[in-house]
């Protein structure tokens, strides 16, 4: 099992960056697949990004390719999610999940380890 905690959420203005961190607990967190998610109010929780055990396979939703960055440091149980380019519509709550399997899935479902979220709010 791996707790997540979910830190670098804050209030920004439309079209800045922020930097958020997942730290994990537990000595396998190499055998992890991990997914950063969102859920806005209102609205079912997306899959943001996603990221294979050895950070060589990533996803992003189409929302925001080219935007986001997803990378992990294994040495230091840390999975990151890099947001440039803020928008209001990027404003939610994030949430850090992880699946014991070495790949990443799309399904929410599939992730049964979560952090406690994390805010960001975006304003224009």
């Amino acid at each position: 099992q791996v707790q997540l905690v979910e830190s670098g959420g804050g209030l920004v203005q439309a079209g800045d960056s922020l930097r958020l961190s997942c730290a994990a607990s537990g000595r396998t967190f190499s055998a992890y697949a991990m997914g950063w998610f969102r859920q806005a109010p209102g609205k079912e929780r997306e899959l943001v990004a996603a990221i294979s055990w050895s950070g060589s396979g990533t996803y992003y939703s189409d929302s925001v390719k080219g935007r986001f960055t997803i990378s992990r440091d294994n040495a230091k149980n840390e999975v990151y999610l890099q947001m440039n380019s803020l928008t209001p519509e990027d404003t939610a709550v994030y949430y850090c999940a992880s699946r014991r399997s070495y790949y990443y899935h799309l399904d929410v479902g599939e992730y049964p380890y979560w952090g406690q979220g994390t805010q960001v709010t975006v304003s224009s």
